[in-house]
């Protein structure tokens, strides 16, 4: 594979993949995306073939799909390497007697087995669970308990957390690195044929079970079909702007909905080649990464994000990085100074979007096509209708907060929580609209601005306030790192807004300090949104994917015991 640096200005083409942003939401259709992939009306299909197969049946299959990087150094697989590794363990699977409709576990970190193992899983017809590999026992017995899986692909150090006997419906455990020559992973790849072993589907047929990371309550699963290709490869185009020249990493866990969807769909639908890394965070290693593999477009997190600012532009600056021409930011809201660091640490903007587990895909996003408003969540996807709602469900004029709402009937949309069809059907209560539970408003111009979730939103005299705003401005004060912001109960006012904040190392917290950022506060914001308490913690409280959770935070502050599967490690 040719891999020369590419600089900013001729990394794949100047030109964006979507040009007219305006033009494309008055004419585009799902159904032009059907061309692309090679799907045709009535006839079935299968995710994974489109993301493989069709590449290397189409000329393409020298081509680099992944690079990853593991403890025994770095390995590349082509695209044809990858038809015939998938297709060697779905025919595994198949004999181990694994039929469509049947549920597969995958606890592993991000490798090239897993990326191997989905695809053949899905290949097979069978619907893929991937679950974050920190999970321990209890967290994961309930997600075993509820799926039912047949078979599970693990580690031998996460095999010690399955109890098979809590667990009746596991046929079989496929280890990758154990010792036992009939449930060794690789065994299984080598030993089996490479023969074609894509199971046809209907678009409507489920091929992945993922079940959240539970911000706002206990996880559940949700379910995702076939028909989401089509957005996910549309949103790879428009909204990560990947070109078939691109080196793409997205830092998201598989156990994850954007480690699958922008971290296997996206990418290996449009062709593109992927780095994979599966290890510990460490500022010098991730822009090692980026320079020694000279990655173009880039998914990450907030969190991540912070994590780097925090170690130092000077570290940043000690890299190559200029084969970067896109930085894109996905899992909670933005904050404005993190793009400003972006700017002085890369030079470049950092692209926030918005989705959920339950949307499947980028349903509204900032695009290269159009001006960047930092700290907004950006604009609909083409294709996606997007409205600010009161409890009625009747549309909200620009800058008036209420629910954010999605117009039901996109291609990656769920199609059902996993034995809870009750819960599903509470989602869509509001013809025509998918409730998102997101509290936000829209400005003149059309973009979105996130305020919070619905049951985050502070009620404090006769105003209704978000807490995403203030948070924002909180750790803009340079004695702040992170903030979480609730609304404390007041017998006069209804609530008080209270701020946890964990501080900056050098910072000692005091009264003077204290003042000091309510001060900062009052010289940006409303009068009435400045925190009349201020509690320092040593961490908030956040899920895997690095949401913050406000309702533990409430908890903690009214006493209330902390019921959360997702924090069970």
């Amino acid at each position: 594979m040719k891999n020369s640096r590419l600089s900013r200005n001729n990394a794949g083409s100047n030109k964006h993949n979507l040009v007219d942003y305006n033009n494309a939401c008055t004419t585009f259709k799902w159904e032009s995306v059907e061309k692309e992939l090679g799907w045709k009306e009535g006839s079935p299909v299968n995710i994974a073939h489109s993301c493989i197969d069709r590449h290397v049946e189409e000329g393409r299959g020298d081509r680099i799909a992944l690079i990853c990087h593991c403890e025994s150094g770095k390995k590349m697989y082509t695209y044809a390497d990858m038809r015939s590794l998938t297709n060697r363990f779905a025919n595994a699977l198949k004999t181990s007697g694994i039929k469509k409709g049947e549920r597969v576990v995958l606890l592993l970190p991000a490798s090239a087995e897993f990326f191997i193992s989905f695809l053949g899983v899905v290949k097979t017809g069978a619907i893929a669970v991937p679950i974050h590999s920190k999970y321990m026992s209890d967290a994961l017995k309930v997600f075993l308990q509820d799926c039912e899986p047949s078979l599970v692909i693990t580690t031998s150090p996460l095999c010690q957390r399955i109890s098979k006997i809590a667990v009746p419906s596991i046929r079989r455990i496929i280890v990758v690195d154990g010792r036992d020559n009939e449930n060794e992973w690789h065994r299984l790849v080598e030993t089996s044929d490479d023969c074609p072993a894509t199971e046809w589907m209907s678009r409507e047929d489920p091929m992945l079970l993922l079940y959240t990371s539970g911000s706002t309550g206990n996880p559940k699963g949700v379910v995702h079909v076939h028909e989401g290709a089509l957005q996910y490869y549309q949103t790879g185009r428009w909204v990560l702007d990947l070109k078939k020249t691109d080196i793409y990493w997205c830092t998201a866990d598989p156990g994850w909905i954007t480690g699958i969807s922008y971290g296997v769909w996206a990418p290996l639908l449009n062709g593109v080649t992927t780095m994979v890394y599966g290890g510990p965070f460490d500022a010098r290693s991730w822009y090692r990464l980026i320079e020694d593999n000279r990655i173009t477009v880039w998914y990450t997190t907030p969190t991540y994000l912070k994590m780097l600012m925090s170690a130092g532009s000077n570290i940043a600056r000690e890299y190559r990085l200029a084969s970067l021409r896109k930085i894109l930011s996905v899992g909670e809201p933005l904050n404005p100074i993190i793009n400003r660091w972006s700017l002085s640490a890369f030079n470049l903007p950092i692209y926030d979007s918005w989705w959920m587990t339950e949307t499947g895909a980028l349903m509204i996003a900032n695009f290269s096509c159009l001006p960047l408003k930092p700290g907004s969540m950006g604009k609909p996807i083409p294709g996606i209708y997007a409205a600010v709602i009161d409890d009625q469900g009747k549309e909200l004029p620009p800058l008036e907060m209420g629910q954010l709402a999605i117009k039901a009937g996109w291609p990656a949309m769920m199609r059902d929580i996993w034995r809870d069809r009750e819960k599903y059907n509470e989602y869509f209560r509001l013809p025509p609209w998918y409730l998102t539970g997101d509290l936000a408003y829209k400005d003149r111009d059309g973009y979105f601005w996130f305020q919070g979730r619905i049951d985050d939103v502070i009620k404090c005299q006769s105003e209704r306030v978000g807490p995403f705003e203030i948070e924002s401005k909180l750790v803009e004060h340079p004695a702040v790192t992170e903030a979480g912001v609730i609304g404390k109960p007041d017998p006069l006012r209804g609530e008080i807004i209270k701020a946890f904040i964990v501080l900056e190392k050098g910072y000692t917290w005091s009264n003077e300090l204290k003042q000091d950022i309510r001060d900062f506060i009052k010289t940006r914001l409303a009068p009435h949104l400045v925190p009349e308490e201020v509690q320092v913690c040593s961490s908030l409280p956040r899920t895997k994917s690095g949401k913050l959770m406000r309702r533990v935070l409430k908890s903690w502050e009214l006493g209330l015991p902390v019921h959360d599967v997702t924090a069970a490690e």
